[in-house]
């Protein structure tokens, strides 16, 4: 397979700066507003006693191709809230997974939720971006980026009052989150470059996350015990998407994960009790 994350970077480069010349940084700098103080998306996932999910909405994937034809972001955001969502991610990234912006700004005005901008971010435009649509956090990928850019961004984002999600997929990636000083590190269990998915990179990567780090799942985790199994080895929330996304109703699915996650019998091994 040719290497899907750069063929994506390359083409979120030259997006943003064919929508930089029509807006300007500073025109969309004065969209924003104040910028206030990151920390409301961290501390919702960093919260103890109960099992924090960050639901996702994301119409397509590069690799599954179009999970849900029929796409209501504001109504899938209202079900997981209701369900009992930590958080909201939000897939505005165009040519590959059918996102847009204005998909996150439906869901801001459809829940109080904090809200992540999951993307491949590569400049502080689309951190304001983000601010402006209004998101409470962005995704960063470390495998993205060099690290002076990581850094950068990290410090960006605070700057304009919002959260990063640095995610990793490696100890050499984890290492780098953790000099870039990521407070909230990720880690996809898929590797973005083959797709291919294994749960045990999470397994691996959580002895070497520091203490003051909220640690991350994403990606691949089909089970409550999946989620309880991580739980219990240190992980404080779990990002999920393609499983809620094929559910006839995502809140649903959230819900029974929940659940089940939370029942006295739930002994977290792997391929226990199905979320959906």
């Amino acid at each position: 397979m040719t290497d899907l994350l750069a063929a994506i970077v390359a083409g979120t480069r030259r997006s943003v700066q064919a929508r930089e010349a029509r807006v300007p940084m500073a025109a969309l700098a004065a969209q924003t507003g104040e910028a206030g103080e990151a920390g409301r998306f961290r501390a919702a996932l960093a919260r103890t006693g109960r099992i924090n999910v960050i639901a996702e909405c994301k119409r397509r994937s590069p690799s599954k191709g179009v999970l849900r034809p029929c796409y209501d972001p504001s109504a899938i955001a209202r079900g997981y809230a209701d369900a009992g969502a930590a958080a909201i991610s939000v897939l505005t990234e165009p040519t590959f997974f059918d996102g847009s912006l204005d998909h996150l700004a439906s869901v801001r005005t459809a829940t109080g939720l904090p809200i992540l901008r999951k993307d491949f971010i590569v400049s502080r435009y689309q951190i304001l971006e983000a601010k402006a649509a209004g998101a409470d956090a962005v995704l960063l990928i470390v495998s993205a980026l060099d690290q002076a850019g990581l850094a950068a961004l990290v410090a960006d984002a605070a700057g304009a009052g919002l959260d990063a999600l640095v995610e990793v997929h490696d100890r050499t990636e984890l290492q780098r989150a953790i000099d870039a000083g990521a407070s909230i590190v990720g880690v996809n269990n898929r590797n973005l470059r083959t797709l291919d998915v294994d749960v045990r990179t999470s397994e691996d990567l959580i002895a070497r996350m520091p203490k003051e780090v909220v640690a991350v799942s994403e990606s691949g985790l089909k089970t409550a015990g999946d989620v309880v199994a991580l739980r219990d080895q240190g992980y404080r929330a779990f990002l999920i998407g393609e499983r809620f996304m094929r559910a006839a109703e995502p809140g649903s699915a959230l819900r029974a994960l929940l659940a089940m996650a939370a029942a006295p019998d739930s002994t977290g091994a792997r391929g226990g009790s199905a979320c959906s």
